[in-house]
């Protein structure tokens, strides 16, 4: 009797899939938890995200720094949640 193996090309295809769905559910994961903030701190700040800090966007430890470096032109909303 003869093994009968699937091509290597499926093999390494099926492993390319795995890999990518891996890595997108990495990341979904890790997204999740970059989010700092509750949804009314990230509300309050988001106006002076875009106004203030728009070039560092994804980069959440860039924006709460560039945040941090522009404290004098915060909104009163979004300087409140770094008085905290």
């Amino acid at each position: 009797m003869k093994a009968s193996f699937a091509p290597t090309s499926a093999i390494k295809r099926r492993a390319h899939c795995a890999l990518l769905i891996g890595l997108l559910l990495a990341s979904l994961a890790s997204a999740a938890q970059a989010e700092p903030g509750t949804p009314e701190q990230r509300k309050a700040c988001t106006p002076d995200v875009y106004r203030l800090c728009a070039g560092e966007i994804p980069n959440v430890r860039a924006i709460t720094a560039c945040l941090r470096r522009n404290r004098a032109s915060l909104s009163a909303a979004c300087a409140a949640v770094f008085e905290q």
